[in-house]
């Protein structure tokens, strides 16, 4: 058995025939830079929130932290939306710096984020939160067009009892499934 390569691919030799195979050792590029891929969900968001509306908001990074995200090295659960002075910004979002960053750039995992939305999206958000007592929450991180996008959600605050009756339901749906699958 006989092998080479040519052009970036792999030839194999066997009994006369080539048969020609790509490339194992190339770098591939990585799922979660995939259109429309999932980064990270925040699962506690609908747990602790009883979500109204949602809406996509883009995210100014800097070359660190989508390097980071490429990674999947975010936390999402603390996250949370303010509106100050007319813009949104992310909090509570963690985004731990690679150790290979650059030495030159202070990466703070901390830093507050502006949201990129546009006025009238901005304009919703601002009066539900300040008429009627919403909270904006980060949903989910995911790519979109090679970007980084944020799903936020408008939602009330649930009670005890409602994050109880939540856990029921849930439990509920989990037990009738497999009984419909064993039988």
């Amino acid at each position: 058995m006989a092998e080479r390569t040519i052009r970036g691919m792999e030839a194999e030799v066997i009994a006369g025939h080539t048969r020609i195979m790509p490339d194992m050792a190339k770098k591939k590029k990585s799922p979660a830079v995939a259109a429309g891929a999932l980064i990270v969900r925040n699962k506690r968001a609908t747990f602790d929130f009883a979500v109204d509306e949602r809406f996509e908001a883009g995210l100014m990074l800097q070359g660190w932290e989508v390097k980071s995200l490429r990674e999947g090295k975010v936390q999402l659960v603390d996250g949370y939306v303010q509106i100050v002075r007319g813009e949104a910004w992310l909090y509570g979002c963690s985004i731990t710096p690679l150790v290979n960053a650059s030495s030159h750039v202070v990466a703070e995992a901390q830093r507050r984020r502006k949201l990129l939305l546009n006025r009238r999206e901005l304009a919703r958000l601002i009066g539900s939160v300040e008429r009627k007592g919403y909270t904006i929450v980060a949903m989910s991180l995911y790519w979109k067009n090679g970007r980084v996008k944020l799903e936020i959600g408008i939602g009330k605050g649930k009670k005890e009892y409602d994050k109880r009756a939540t856990i029921k339901d849930r439990d509920w749906q989990r037990d009738k499934a497999r009984v419909v699958r064993t039988h």
